[in-house]
């Protein structure tokens, strides 16, 4: 009591502390998230000249390009096709409008009606364009279904957009013309040639161990060319990598449990009372029910050819007897057990046309309002139709069918194998003789379905193969935990290297990683550890575990590269052999004697070699590679000049211009202005783009979301 008394005492004096300490809890989490952001901001994923990119419409828009780019897509590979998509848009959007580009309703309709010319529902009987029939199919939608009116208006809105580009673009075309006199200038660079002798001393002639290059040099060579050297905010990383893998114990105990279901067992039946005997695998009448409850796969009701069934295995299988089994077997890392169902002969391809009728509730029956009972009667009619008259088949196919792949091509679908089409069609197809036309259904709905042609049958195998891949057990994973636990705390303790080491295990180094990267080098897709790696808070040499889709991971920050110049450590690769040829071209000039190129090839230990009919085009010397400095200087020269020492890419060359042969004049130099103007068009779109991306004012903060 007396406790509760001195706590009622001093209630406001606590009442203040918890205040301070949540305020301090929120005050930091403020701080670590860079200041104070509003609920707008949050809703906020870019800004790009000042205007607002909403993240929650950026997120649609990247869960639908996720769900057309299929499963394969990762969420980084959308983000950035839309982010480039957006980007793209709202700068040239923000162009447009300053530039007073509009498009107006005239302008849609004529493109309206290039888009839609070929299109039957929009054309009259002379298979021209009828805009009342645009106008009529527009008022439907209208008045129908709001949501595909909806996607028209975005329709034509896009179209719009395309159109004020088309117009912004060849404004900028139009500025690109070239002139006769550069139209004379690119004929000349094409057309004069020169012939020379040269020497050519490589780089190579001087060892590395001669020429030194320090890491002032390196520094300075960067901050005299800043723009090659830009670079991103980078993270290094270090990392060590568990993955979750059976033990032999664990592959042994999975191959006992597979064979085991070969034989019967005895059973308690709670109902009964009594001990039941319950048959196994090789005994069994429900095999497809015994199958799909102890196998990893479900049961795959159709027949296949030998050269189909596992290759070390495909003959022992293909031979067995009805109702004999084989295994277990060992493949593609499980273990598996087969029985032999039937044998049948049947055509391994076959050629047949369809005639799909959907109807209400089917995957493919957007704005279908047949009803089940009505499409299966149109199906039985047309299938009657056409078994009087299979010429009837490809113009029922185009009228009817809702299989938009090829029912302009009569409803074929060429040559296929068994297994490749729906059960019931692929049923129909096999099991039915060559002419014959009858109705199936399936998921799609009613399928009239005419067997056009068949190879001949032969012997095929219908198998019940439980299969169960090999896994770790618990008692595994348990040990890899307990070892991946060691290893951090160790690793957290000492040098990741040095416990690497002491656990045998690899530890592979990462450089350069994006704060948008989502794949790690023998990882794959590992967009977590990415965004770990550039939290704020994380320092180098911090060090985390991971839980992967195959195990674990412990990484550490190696180095935190900030956004601006590369470091000399990033950039020597790239640097240091440019100084390092820079300081050998010296030496070898120093060491270059002789008047003519003989004397000089003599001390050098090389041979004079020709060049003939080399242009400015293409500035290449046979042997020695494309050296533009070089071949630039000849056409400087004059015919029997011999040169002082030129550096190139590739060595230091002396040069003798034998002959200088000016391409002859022409009358006009209107072709080759043509020409250049074209190539100057060429790739007008993404450069203009390019150009205004480097100007605009993009905040970007797709990696705080993504």
């Amino acid at each position: 009591m007396a406790v509760l008394n001195k706590i009622r005492e001093r209630s406001v004096f606590l009442i203040i502390i918890i205040a301070l300490a949540l305020f301090s809890f929120v005050l930091a989490d403020v701080i670590r998230n860079g200041g104070a952001t509003t609920q707008k901001e949050q809703g906020i994923i870019a800004k790009v000249n000042g205007e607002d990119i909403s993240r929650e419409q950026f997120a649609m828009q990247v869960e639908a390009y996720q769900r057309n780019l299929g499963p394969d897509a990762g969420t980084t590979m959308a983000v950035n096709l839309v982010w480039d998509m957006t980007l793209r848009q709202v700068i040239l959007q923000d162009e447009m409008d300053e530039l007073g580009i509009r498009v107006e309703n005239a302008q849609i309709r004529n493109v309206l009606a290039r888009e839609l010319g070929n299109n039957p529902n929009f054309t009259n009987e002379a298979g021209m364009f009828d805009e009342a029939r645009l106008r009529e199919y527009v008022a439907t939608l209208q008045a129908t279904s709001p949501v595909a009116y909806q996607q028209w208006l975005d329709f034509e809105n896009s179209l719009g957009e395309s159109a004020r580009e088309q117009i912004y673009f060849d404004l900028v075309r139009a500025g690109l013309n070239a002139s006769l006199s550069e139209g004379e200038i690119a004929y000349r660079k094409s057309g004069d040639k020169v012939d020379l002798s040269f020497v050519q001393i490589p780089y190579s002639s001087v060892p590395s161990e001669e020429v030194e290059v320090s890491k002032s040099e390196i520094e300075a060579y960067i901050k005299k060319h800043p723009a090659r050297f830009q670079t991103e905010a980078t993270r290094d990383i270090q990392y060590v990598h568990f993955p979750e893998e059976a033990t032999e114990e664990d592959d042994a105990e999975i191959r006992d449990a597979v064979a085991a279901l070969l034989d019967d067992r005895v059973e308690f039946n709670p109902v009964t009372e009594q001990n039941d005997t319950v048959p196994g695998f090789a005994d069994v009448e429900e095999v497809e029910l015994f199958v799909n409850d102890h196998s990893d796969q479900p049961h795959v009701d159709r027949y296949y050819f030998q050269d189909q069934l596992p290759e070390e295995h495909a003959e022992a299988l293909f031979n067995l007897e009805v109702g004999e089994t084989y295994g277990p077997f060992r493949q593609n890392n499980s273990w598996m057990l087969s029985r032999m169902l039937e044998t049948a002969q049947i055509p391994d391809s076959a050629q047949a046309r369809h005639i799909l009728i959907t109807y209400q509730g089917t995957q493919i029956a957007q704005g279908i309002e047949r009803t089940k009972a009505e499409a299966q009667a149109l199906a039985d009619s047309v299938a009657q139709v056409v078994r009087r008259d299979k010429g009837e088949f490809e113009n029922l196919a185009a009228q009817l069918s809702a299989d938009q792949s090829n029912n302009e091509n009569g409803g074929e679908l060429g040559w296929f194998s068994p297994g490749d089409m729906v059960p019931a069609f692929n049923d129909f197809v096999f099991n039915n003789d060559q002419g014959d036309v009858g109705v199936v259904e399936s998921q799609f709905g009613y399928h009239v379905i005419d067997i056009q042609q068949q190879t001949q049958p032969q012997k095929a195998v219908k198998l019940a193969t439980i299969v169960r891949a090999v896994e770790p057990s618990n008692e595994s994973r348990n040990n890899l935990f307990a070892e991946v636990t060691k290893f951090e705390i160790a690793a957290r303790e000492g040098n990741l290297v040095d416990v690497a080491k002491e656990f045998d295990v690899s530890l592979r180094p990462v450089k350069g990683i994006g704060v948008l990267d989502e794949r790690i080098p023998g990882l794959g897709a590992q967009r977590s550890i990415v965004q770990w790696a550039f939290e704020d808070q994380v320092k180098e040499g911090d060090i985390r575990r991971f839980e992967i889709r195959d195990g674990y991971v412990i990484a550490q920050v190696t180095a935190k590269n900030p956004e601006g110049l590369q470091t000399v450590e990033s950039a020597s690769s790239v640097v240091t052999p440019i100084l390092e040829n820079q300081k050998k071209a010296e030496i070898i000039k120093s060491r270059i004697s002789g008047n003519t190129l003989a004397e000089i090839a003599s001390g050098a230990s090389v041979e004079v070699q020709q060049a003939s009919a080399v242009s400015r085009q293409s500035p290449t010397l046979p042997g020695a590679g494309r050296e533009p400095a070089v071949v630039g200087a000849a056409f400087g020269m004059e015919a029997g000049q011999i040169s002082e020492p030129l550096s190139g890419n590739n060595g230091v060359y002396v040069i003798e211009v034998q002959q200088k042969r000016p391409a002859e004049a022409l009358d006009s130099y209107g072709t080759y202005a043509i020409r250049e103007t074209a190539r100057r068009r060429n790739n007008v779109e993404q450069g203009v783009f390019e150009a205004l991306k480097d100007i605009a004012e993009i905040e970007d903060r797709r990696a705080q979301f993504y």
